[in-house]
């Protein structure tokens, strides 16, 4: 019996190891794989490579944040991204970076990022950031109002916001460790789904009357 449960125990432990091995990202198993965004072979993570070859030098270095985005936005705001998607040299790597462009009064709405962690730093301006904490936290909003040369930790997968509390525009610069971190906007989420939610399910969720519900869904029929 001692040897069954000791059996049993040490299979239960490989199987928990198992697990855990693969629910983080593989390290990478050469310098660089540059993503062929055109490739059609199936990947579990990430893109398949180009052949070094044809990758040329450029994959290393990207200008694309040092522009400022169009802030003549609903929101106020324009996200300039910088994921796989559009620097194919992070593929593999785990990290990506995204520059925002506040008006003044500009905001990037709630929002989470289900595969990340966020760090950034504010460029110019000041920035009231706003990170909600789960119910394990009791739903505690954690904010403070960030001033250029100034850093902010967003925990992966907790909603939180920016908000450009200053008379002049506002930018910040922030990194993740995924190279594609995913993003979901709550009221995109929420009143811009495709197909829509049932407005009868936001009424009891939110408790409010169908007319506020359709007045929202109307607001972002055309998206962000």
């Amino acid at each position: 019996m001692g040897y069954s449960k000791t059996l049993v125990a040490g299979l239960f432990a490989m199987l928990f190891l198992a697990l855990t091995v693969l629910a983080t990202d593989p390290d990478p198993l050469q310098d660089f794989c540059v993503a062929d965004l055109d490739g059609k072979a199936v990947s579990l993570n990430g893109h398949t490579c180009k052949p070094m070859s044809e990758a040329g030098d450029d994959f290393l270095f990207s200008s694309k944040l040092a522009k400022a985005g169009n802030t003549s936005t609903p929101n106020g705001s324009a996200v300039t991204e910088l994921d796989v998607a559009e620097w194919p040299g992070t593929n593999t790597l785990g990290v990506s970076m995204n520059r925002v462009d506040f008006a003044p009064g500009g905001t990037n709405p709630p929002h989470i990022h289900p595969r990340a962690t966020e760090i950034g730093i504010v460029m110019k301006g000041e920035l009231l950031v706003g990170i909600l904490g789960s119910l394990d936290s009791g739903n505690k909003l954690y904010s403070r109002v960030v001033h250029a040369g100034e850093t902010f930790l967003i925990p992966r997968g907790l909603m939180h916001f920016q908000f450009n509390v200053g008379k002049t525009e506002a930018s910040m610069v922030v990194s993740f460790n995924s190279q594609n971190p995913g993003i979901v906007f709550v009221p995109l989420t929420l009143f811009g789904s495709n197909p829509p939610i049932p407005t009868p399910v936001l009424t009891k969720a939110l408790r409010v009357e169908a007319g506020v519900v359709e007045l929202l869904k109307s607001k972002f029929a055309a998206g962000f």
